[in-house]
């Protein structure tokens, strides 16, 4: 029997490598943020100052494993069989849940997770054994760790809105005194901002790092006899004043004799103080339950009892971790974060979040997020009237930004700048700091996206053209904190459950469909990656010439024409054959399409912005082409959603006939296409636009034999939404032709203009 147990052992060793990956993959953007998306740093050096915070911080860690053993349920009340079902369940579903939130590239609180799957599978575990017993459910509070577990759950609900409310604060008064020019202020000032972070984060990574340590422990003859604990809370003012004038002149000494940008000094040393703190504090998420169920399983086979009579109290006691699981896991933390595209994808999301520039928005807005824009317009102008309106304008005028409008659509343009990513930073560093020292419990998740969100909603990154979406991403990014509490308390819950009632066949079961699903998560993100390099993206025009927005509208074109045919056969095949799967995928590229072409018409304000006064016949051809475009794109939308509703909604297929002309058509439009395809260059001759101009014809005359036909066999039809579906594909393709043909002609009149 002992092999059954020492097997779960070896497995929830397994599952602790694979959740330090996807919790590395979820948590990198707690430190990886501030600095990559002020691209005051190489990516390679961010790196490296991160790795060298996680390494540090798994070594620094080894205190933080209690929450595992006795933070959230009482051990004692458990026996070795019951606890060991209970880590299985709860590294089960934190993999699982993680890896999901990782593919959707959506940041989630480590912490949350493993603090409401230990809670929901000591809770189901709790209720088992009363229902075996007395029955009498007030016993529960034997079995929970009530008072800390109500701690860990209040606490971190009010970081959510404190760092928030506080990053916003702190970044306002910083962009009022030191406003986008904060380069070019006196060294005293910009010294005094660098001592002042600097300081902050010094004493986050003592608190965070050395207080976390059993050095910490130790007395000290320099120290006067005293713990380095002792001494730091006995000499708290002492010792933030020294810190503070130390790094004041330290700062200084840096600009004026070496020139050094002290804002990149503090994203870099900021950088690596966070990824300290995520190693030091997180690394207790993904493997403090495997390493107290090994701690676990040598306490029962030292015992030598059964295992549902060995009593787990010995969790109770302090045990410290063994240094090389800390080192190993270090280790996979490290090269996972140099390795992860997920990790990428969840920075992304906070960085797409806080962005100053106009990016391609990728949340929807929604009712509450419209609400609580309209909420805080009238509170801003509350406000705004309470001042004068000398000092209004003087606040207004810090948060203008000089940049030239144009140079803001360039996608390597740093998502916010060097002040932003220090507040962030240092806000954050401090915050955790105070939660630390004062033993409250907190995420860091929370804590670093909040005070993201908070800077950038006070340094105006939310702006009339993009504070809907913005504000709705982070209100879905704060529901799926909620979901990320409640899915791991009932999945936890029901996965032990069923390892209580099936033993070590339910556990190799349940693994097995984990596994798949990771699989399926896997496969799916490499597909979606891979489309996005292969996928052929319009690009926004970049020239300032006639001849130049030519050549690149005729890129676009090209582009346009090539994905509607592929979309158009998509269509033609899912009717064809019934085939909802490829109707489904014809549906999403056109919407896909429709929807970079309205980037490009999103982007003609700074396309405006870049032109010249001499060159308003080349903006108007650019518009035309847009608008030409967009009338396209709009009827193979309008084609694949009728489609894809009628073979959804299980209506009578097309008859044989109608297929057959279907086919026609397509064969027919085919050589359009391709044809289309390689007309757009400026050597467009007058031989070749005939032959269009008679393609053009052929296809009319085409489509309207077949709409006669199916008007003299409609009183054969037995379907009316068979009938009304062939006709509408008719029609539409008959308009879908005709844009494309208007495109043809209005690239030929411009180009013949530009070659006379």
């Amino acid at each position: 029997m002992g092999d059954f147990y020492l097997y779960i052992v070896i497995i929830l060793s397994a599952l602790a490598i694979g959740d330090l990956i996807v919790g590395v993959s979820n948590d990198a953007v707690n430190f990886l943020n501030s600095a990559i998306g002020s691209k005051a740093i190489s990516f390679r050096n961010i790196m490296i100052f991160a790795s060298l915070g996680i390494a540090l911080g798994a070594l620094f860690s080894s205190g933080m494993m209690e929450v595992a053993r006795k933070g959230i349920f009482n051990p004692g009340a458990f026996n070795f069989e019951e606890i060991i079902f209970i880590f299985m369940a709860v590294m089960m579903t934190d993999i699982l849940l993680l890896d999901f939130f990782n593919t959707m590239g959506m940041p989630t609180s480590t912490t949350v997770s493993i603090v409401f799957e230990l809670l929901g599978a000591a809770v189901v575990m709790s209720i088992i054994k009363i229902f075996s017993g007395s029955g009498n459910l007030m016993e529960l509070s034997t079995y929970i760790n009530t008072e800390k577990a109500t701690q860990i759950i209040f606490g971190i609900l009010l970081s959510i809105l404190i760092a928030f409310t506080i990053g916003a604060v702190v970044q306002w008064i910083s962009r009022v005194l030191l406003t986008h020019n904060f380069l070019n202020k006196a060294k005293l000032i910009n010294a005094l901002f660098g001592g002042i972070s600097l300081a902050a984060i010094s004493n986050f990574i003592l608190i965070k790092g050395i207080k976390g340590t059993p050095y910490a422990g130790i007395q000290y003859d320099f120290l006067n006899g005293q713990t380095i604990n002792a001494f730091l809370e006995a000499n708290a003012l002492l010792v933030n004043f020294s810190s503070l004038f130390f790094w004041y002149l330290f700062s200084y000494l840096l600009m004026k004799i070496f020139k050094v940008d002290i804002y990149k000094v503090i994203i870099g040393v900021g950088t690596f103080a966070l990824a300290l703190a995520f190693a030091g504090n997180d690394l207790v998420n993904f493997i403090g339950v495997p390493v107290a169920a090994y701690q676990s399983y040598e306490a029962w086979v030292a015992s030598g009892m059964a295992a549902d009579q060995f009593s787990m109290s010995v969790l109770s006691n302090k045990v410290p971790t063994p240094t090389v699981f800390l080192l190993v896991s270090g280790l996979i933390m490290v090269l996972t974060l140099w390795f992860s595209s997920k990790a990428k994808k969840v920075v992304k999301t906070s960085l797409d979040l806080s962005d100053q520039n106009q990016i391609k928005e990728r949340f929807k807005p929604n009712f509450l997020s419209r609400l609580l824009v309209r909420f805080f317009v009238v509170l801003n102008q509350y406000f705004s009237n309470l001042f004068p309106a000398s000092i209004s304008r003087k606040i207004r005028g810090s948060f203008e930004q000089k940049t030239d409008a144009s140079l803001v659509k360039d996608a390597n343009a740093p998502s916010f700048d060097t002040l932003r990513a220090s507040i962030n930073l240092t806000v954050a560093a401090i915050l955790i700091s105070i939660a630390t020292s004062l033993k409250l419990p907190l995420s860091t998740t929370y804590v670093t996206f909040m005070v993201t969100m908070g800077t950038s909603l006070a340094d105006r990154a939310w702006g009339t053209d993009s504070a809907v979406y913005r504000v709705a991403g982070v209100i879905n990014v704060i529901g799926g904190w909620f979901f990320t509490a409640l899915s791991a308390f009932l999945v936890c819950g029901g996965i032990v459950y069923l390892i209580h009632w099936g033993g070590f066949t339910a556990i190799l079961i349940i693994l097995g469909i984990i596994l798949l699903l990771i699989f399926r998560n896997f496969v799916n993100h490499k597909k979606e990656t891979q489309k996005k390099v292969d996928q052929s993206i319009l690009s926004n025009t970049q020239s300032d010439s006639f001849s130049g927005i030519l050549e690149e509208s005729s890129r676009n074109i090209g582009s346009v024409i090539s994905q509607t045919y592929d979309i158009y056969a998509n269509v033609i095949k899912g009717l064809s054959k019934s085939d909802l799967r490829a109707l489904s995928v014809a549906k999403n590229n056109a919407q896909e399409l429709l929807d970079e072409v309205n980037d490009l018409k999103n982007g003609i304000y700074y396309f405006l912005k870049r032109m010249d006064e001499t060159s308003v016949s080349a903006t108007r051809f650019y518009i035309s082409l847009l608008g030409i475009m967009s009338d396209l794109i709009e009827d193979l939308i309008y084609i694949s959603n009728v489609s894809h509703q009628h073979v959804n909604n299980n209506h009578a297929a097309l008859k044989d006939k109608q297929i057959r002309d279907l086919n026609d058509i397509f064969e027919s439009l085919s050589s359009v296409f391709k044809e289309g395809i390689e007309a757009f260059n400026l050597e467009f001759s007058d031989k070749e636009f005939n032959d269009v101009l008679i393609q053009k014809s052929q296809n009319f005359d085409l489509l309207n034999q077949k709409i006669e036909d199916q008007i003299l066999r409609t009183k054969a039809e037995t379907s009316a939404k068979n009938t009304a579906l062939y006709f509408n594909i008719l029609i539409r393709t008959k308009d879908l032709i005709l844009h494309k043909f208007e495109l043809v002609e209005e690239f030929y009149q411009v180009s013949r203009k530009l070659n006379a």
